[in-house]
């Protein structure tokens, strides 16, 4: 697993950044640039809550949030996959990359914010964020400057 850094500076307060990041609608869209119909089934982004990130059809990831400072720092556990309505937690498959994490961090200076997302990457996705992390990142610039 490797570490990949992604990061965008927005025109905008980091309060509307972490409101277009996790409010329901802006989430939906800024993801669907990964997978169209993107979205999470949350309790609301509590620190310590599950959280299932799923395609348009219900299959995804099953995580949980491992820290919450509002406008500051969000860190996701990626602990399994969701099949056909199913959560696996203890496959070979998920074995082989649970624990992944997740972590955006705002930092804002003269009114611009630096989104950076660290994630842990297995090799065999490597391409595919390398090239849509940027989309989606560029996503979340535009509707931050709307």
């Amino acid at each position: 697993m490797e570490k990949m850094n992604f990061s965008i500076s927005i025109n905008a307060p980091k309060e509307k950044v972490w409101k277009i990041l996790w409010d329901d609608a802006t989430y939906r869209n800024w993801t669907s640039a990964f997978m169209e119909g993107s979205y999470a089934k949350t309790d609301n982004w509590k620190e310590g809550s599950k959280v299932l990130f799923l395609d348009g059809k219900g299959n995804g990831m099953v995580s949980m949030v491992a820290a919450n400072k509002p406008n500051e720092y969000m860190s996701f556990k990626h602990i399994g996959v969701v099949k056909n309505g199913e959560e696996d937690l203890s496959s070979d498959e998920v074995k082989g990359w649970a624990g992944a994490h997740e972590n955006y961090t705002l930092n804002q200076t003269n009114g611009k914010t630096e989104l950076s997302v660290e994630m842990d990457i297995s090799e065999d996705y490597k391409k595919y964020f390398t090239e849509t992390w940027p989309k989606a990142l560029d996503k979340v610039k535009e509707l931050c400057e709307e």
